[in-house]
């Protein structure tokens, strides 16, 4: 983030090279609508063949022009877009939008052109968004610097919302539809090809600016990973809600056939991780990504998720339930005394939560108020959702209706109460000004406020603590291949705890091994060439004779040779074997942009098969940790169930930390990491299988 991209945003002078006098072309757009829109700055076409363009005194050449510039518009073809690009920068300009494309979406001849603009823009003061870009706009200047369809859909005055996306399209869609939306948009930028600024840097822009409460962003992927988290945790201390849609899978680098934790990761997880460490609200639909902005602009963001449900329509209120469940609510029923003080109200509501008032509030508005009044003051609900269906627009009850509404907000104020209702577009609007989120679906109602909620969470906890110094005596991963003894021992010097075993290269060594264990042994044969030992019987457990353990020694020395007679042969690993505990799985996966990340899930050999699994970026606090824990759905099994004690919690979560310390001390020379599995016992979990694979080695 080199220069300020103020002059981008808040231009007061903007050229436009190949500006063209008719409005309808690309060339021409940037002119007409921001002439249109009365945007005060002053705007200077650059054409040569033309004097005048669109009533404005044209210029042969950027160099022609009598002021310094802020932002240039490059409206030419691609065969002269570089020296274009060139000439803006010689002569000072402070910023351009690169409309042009043929660049690197068109293949390696594009990418070089591309190269050579990034070159020409790293080497001066100019900051450039684009090429291939849709451009950018500021409605509160009237500044159009786009030749998208969006100044003609606008109607909505500009608002706290900041839209940046990749894709001009995309994000022109999601515009317009928070234009129908009614959400008020001040900025929206599109970043094209990124060969400059990219979707971090505007995040952080907004995430800077007073004018700024709401970030809506869209990427197919980013390339500079300590930007975004930078951004991302600007925004997240500033308590502006993110809400970013992210498309797409990449390979993650890695041979997915060696390792479990490549097998089950993808680009799209480390995203997850992203996003759940900075708090950010990932949506999956353009419906989902407006519904939760258009919430996020009255500003309520409760810490906790307990729901009131107040309907005049029981079913509605199953629904309205069920979908809290779905979206994490707590529908909590309401105190016994409340209750009966309901149904003294209304006796044949129903009161538990919902709350069904019946169609006998059609008699009596203000019973309706009443028990809204009574729940918020006495139910101790972190947010509240009022069902009317068509009651608040109806002649017959539209003024009552209004009346009480106006009355709650006014006794409420600082209440997050959402309508949904069946009213037009006209009457939406007046509910609004009173602070009141509006949805026509009662489910979307409730997931709105959910995502309400996370913000809520996310803002309270901020970002995680940070990750505790390294464990003394860590050791550095090599950059060769190792065996499971040399992989155990790294992560042994990381704190994270493993049985007692010894390598040995004889069957009397083993034999002094398993006296030494005193107890049942696991033997497995060492190799750093071979990954999964199992594929040909190159583990026995419970071998608990000195005659079985010089038999199952020979075995395993001869299987491994039949089997892989090109594998380095180190011995046989002689193990205590695990008790009863719980199998987990830890891991890591070193993505080629993020760098490590940090996997946990269930272990055992259906860990594929469900990929109950979560990521976290390395390194982490041990409040993460926890969290990590806490998401996977088989959580429940970690605690007390059937007579099995609870898991050792605290040590699993201090293991994952310390896993993620590693990881991030070895960024260079880890490739992945798979400790599957790892048993949690009531006290103390340790380390059964590991392997580590060096960078070299993918």
């Amino acid at each position: 983030m080199r220069l300020s991209i103020e002059p981008l945003l808040k231009p007061k002078s903007i050229a436009v090279i190949g500006g063209s006098n008719s409005p309808t072309r690309i060339s021409g757009r940037p002119i007409a609508f921001s002439k249109k829109a009365n945007f005060k700055g002053t705007i200077y076409p650059v054409n040569p063949t033309r004097n005048t363009v669109q009533g404005l005194t044209a210029y042969p050449g950027i160099k022609d022009i009598p002021e310094n510039i802020d932002c240039a518009i490059v409206a030419v073809p691609a065969d002269i877009a570089i020296r274009t690009v060139r000439d803006c920068a010689d002569v000072g300009v402070k910023s351009a939008i690169i409309f042009t494309s043929g660049f690197a979406e068109m293949g390696k001849g594009g990418v070089r052109a591309q190269e050579e603009i990034s070159e020409i823009v790293q080497a001066s003061e100019m900051r450039a968004i684009g090429p291939n870009c849709l451009g950018v706009f500021n409605n509160k200047i009237g500044w159009y610097g786009t030749f998208g369809n969006s100044f003609d859909m606008t109607k909505v005055p500009p608002g706290p919302v900041g839209i940046v996306a990749q894709s001009g399209a995309y994000g022109a869609h999601v515009y317009n539809v928070c234009q129908q939306r009614r959400i008020g948009t001040t900025y929206w930028v599109t970043t094209g090809n990124e060969v400059d600024i990219d979707v971090a840097e505007i995040i952080k822009f907004f995430a800077e600016s007073d004018e700024i409460k709401v970030i809506v962003a869209y990427a197919e992927g980013v390339k500079n990973a300590e930007r975004i988290c930078q951004a991302l945790q600007i925004a997240q201390d500033a308590k502006k809600p993110v809400i970013f849609m992210k498309v797409g899978t990449t390979s993650v680098g890695a041979k997915a056939a060696a390792s479990h934790t490549a097998a089950l990761a993808g680009m799209d997880s480390i995203y997850e991780a992203l996003f759940k460490q900075y708090g950010v609200y990932r949506a999956q639909t353009i419906e989902e990504m407006v519904d939760i902005t258009y919430a996020c602009q009255f500003g309520h963001f409760p810490t906790g998720r307990k729901i009131n449900l107040q309907t005049i329509s029981g079913g509605v209120g199953i629904q309205m339930a069920d979908a809290a469940y779905t979206y994490g609510m707590d529908v909590a029923p309401m105190p016994d005394n409340v209750q009966k003080k309901l149904k003294d109200l209304i006796p044949f509501a129903a009161v538990r939560n919902p709350v069904d008032f019946t169609a006998q509030a059609l008699n009596d508005t203000s019973l309706i108020k009443k028990t809204i009044s009574i729940a918020i003051e006495e139910g101790y609900y972190d947010s509240h959702i009022i069902y009317l269906a068509s009651v608040a627009a109806s002649p017959i009850t539209r003024v009552a209706c209004s009346n009480l509404l106006r009355d709650l907000r006014k006794n409420f104020p600082d209440q997050l109460i959402a309508l949904c209702i069946n009213a037009s577009h006209h009457l939406m609007p007046e509910f609004e000004k009173l602070n009141y989120p509006c949805f026509e679906d009662p489910s979307l109602t409730v997931r709105a406020l959910a995502g309400l909620s996370h913000f809520g969470e996310a803002f309270r906890r901020g970002f995680s603590s940070s990750p505790p110094q390294a464990p003394i005596g860590m050791q550095s991963v090599p950059k060769t291949l190792m065996n499971e003894y040399e992989a155990k021992q790294i992560l042994a010097s990381a704190e994270i705890s493993i049985l007692h075993e010894r390598l040995v290269k004889s069957a009397g060594d083993a034999v002094a091994a398993w006296k030494q264990i005193n107890g049942p042994v696991a033997m497995k044969i060492a190799s750093p060439d071979i990954t999964h030992k199992t594929d040909f019987g190159g583990v026995m457990l419970n071998v608990d004779t000195e005659s079985k353990v010089r038999k199952t020694f020979r075995s395993l020395i001869e299987r491994a040779r039949i089997a892989r007679p090109d594998a380095q042969i180190d011995g046989v690993l002689v193990a205590e074997m695990a008790g009863n505990g719980i199998e987990t799985m830890m891991g890591v996966i070193n993505d080629p942009v993020f760098g490590p990340a940090v996997m946990f899930g269930l272990g055992g050999t259906f860990v594929e098969i469900y990929k109950d699994i979560t990521f976290r970026l390395a390194p982490f606090g041990i409040d993460e940790a926890y969290r990590m824990i806490d998401e996977i759905k088989a959580r429940a099994i970690l605690n007390s169930f059937r007579g099995r004690p609870k898991a050792d919690i605290d040590t699993l979560a201090h293991a994952l930390t310390n896993l993620s310390l590693l990881a991030h001390a070895n960024a260079d020379t880890i490739e992945t990491i798979d400790i599957n599995p790892f048993i949690v016992m009531p006290k103390g979990a340790f380390i059964v299988d590991a392997v580590i694979l060096p960078k070299s080695s993918a």
